[in-house]
């Protein structure tokens, strides 16, 4: 017989704990599932360690311009270990407080590849092959997704993804790293800072596509200040190891580049390999993403799919708000469905960009008649005092008949801790707020956040510092 549960969940990601967790508040009876280490990609080879790798860059940055403080300081060697074990420690703490909480919350933790059959039945199988039935009014997908791989970049030696390079205990002198979106300029900014050689391969005409492109720039341009080579525009073909144990990648036309690693980051693909499903009626695209409608509800009653497995932003923060939907939806209260076009979004390379809504060309694109204000940081007292000036705040406002500017359509930053700064943006942009409304706001000074204050009230026509 198998165990009976409100909800039954596959996949201890952002996504399946924070459903889990949400869930045992209502009130319901959880069963969470999960083949390796609660946290999923985000915590254990994710967002957590690469942000703890950035960290370390920054230290090493900072101590690079002590001398413009006023403190004499010498660089020494990077231990990368040091690094490596930190972040491990941090992520272990972490670990533990999320296992801490199933057992706070009686929820019941399972560890191994959960399988959906028929009825809602869930089938666990651990690692020595013994297997529990699980049973669900309901269920949740949850199973993450794992990196893409190019054909020709076999995964072992200087061949890597984010998994592995998250687990280096060293600094590769010469890196490439194969696509310019966001987890590649993440790990691009981290070891340009660290005092690796990088150049970033991409193939098309720009690297970050789909930012707002005055945003795009000052990234460029910062990376290019480091002596991070950018190639855009180029295929990359194959690569020759060498005896020293690199290799040497071949791209574009006929060129070459002899590196020590090459990190391979093209994105993820959902992982729906070990979830069965033949047995049921939830469908698969061709894309192998899970198909949901509007409340994450598959074609399944009582099944739903949340997180990397669904076609949605690839961020822990939107698996959250799913993972609320779904058990809201469940329980019969009122669910509102996650607008994809309006989350926070955020890249923690070295100038930070962060954003919500549509940027310029999209804000047009979509057929609005917009009025755009840009500043910059180096005007900012704060960042003036910080050394960190590149930068800038670009809000997309709607032009009312009149010709003034009215509701804020889309708020994009990069520069000094702006992954911080997105709140007020967020709020604006979700709010529908306009300009007048936004500009009533008091912002603190000297702060980072008065550049986006001082923004929106240029855009009423009247300004102080801008």
């Amino acid at each position: 017989m198998a165990d009976q549960f409100d909800l039954v969940i596959i996949g201890g990601g952002p996504g399946g704990y924070a459903a889990a967790f949400y869930a045992a508040s209502a009130g319901m009876t959880v069963a969470l599932v999960e083949k390796d280490t609660i946290g999923g990609t985000c915590l254990n080879r994710g967002c957590i360690p690469a942000k703890a790798f950035l960290e370390t860059a920054a230290m090493r940055r900072h101590v690079e311009h002590a001398k413009d403080f006023g403190i004499d300081s010498v660089i020494g060697v990077t231990d990368f270990a040091v690094a490596q074990a930190r972040k491990q420690k941090i992520v272990n703490g972490l670990v533990k407080g999320l296992t801490g909480l199933t057992k706070n919350k009686k929820v019941a933790y399972h560890l191994g590849v959960g399988s959906l059959g028929a009825d809602k039945t869930v089938t666990v199988t651990a690692a020595d092959g013994t297997t529990t039935q699980l049973r669900g009014n309901n269920v949740v997908l949850a199973a993450g997704s794992v990196p893409r791989t190019i054909p020709g970049f076999e995964i072992g030696g200087p061949i890597m993804t984010s998994d592995e390079v998250l687990m280096l205990d060293r600094i590769p002198a010469r890196i490439a790293v194969i696509g310019g979106g966001a987890i590649g300029c993440e790990f691009a900014s981290t070891f340009i800072d660290l005092g690796s050689q990088v150049t970033i391969l991409e193939g098309l005409p720009k690297i970050l596509p789909g930012l707002d492109a005055d945003v795009a720039n000052v990234v460029v341009r910062s990376f290019q200040k480091k002596k991070i080579d950018i190639r855009t525009g180029v295929s990359v073909t194959g690569h020759t190891p060498t005896a020293s144990g690199g290799t040497v990648v071949s791209f574009g036309d006929g060129e070459t580049l002899e590196v020590d690693a090459v990190i391979v980051s093209v994105g993820r693909r959902p992982f729906a390999d070990n979830l069965g499903l033949g047995a049921t009626q939830v469908k698969v695209s061709d894309r192998g993403f899970v198909e949901v409608n509007e409340y994450c509800a598959t074609t399944e009653n009582g099944v739903y799919a949340i997180g990397d497995l669904i076609n949605t932003p690839q961020l822990a923060h939107v698996a959250y708000a799913e993972a609320i939907l779904v058990v809201k939806h469940m329980l019969g209260e009122t669910a509102i469905p996650v607008d994809y076009d309006r989350v926070p979004w955020a890249i923690y390379c070295h100038p930070e960009v962060a954003w919500a809504g549509p940027g310029e060309e999209a804000a047009i694109a979509a057929g609005h008649d917009v009025l755009v204000a840009k500043h910059q940081f180096r005007a900012n007292s704060r960042a003036q005092i910080l050394g960190e000036i590149d930068g800038l705040v670009k809000i997309i406002a709607k032009k009312n008949p009149d010709g003034t500017a009215g509701q804020v359509l889309g708020v994009h930053m990069v520069g000094p801790w702006v992954t911080e700064q997105l709140a007020a943006g967020y709020l604006a942009v979700n709010w529908e707020a306009s300009v007048e409304e936004i500009a009533h706001f008091i912002q603190p000074h000297p702060s980072l956040s008065e550049l986006f204050g001082e923004t929106v009230m240029s855009l009423t026509g009247r300004g102080i510092n801008v």
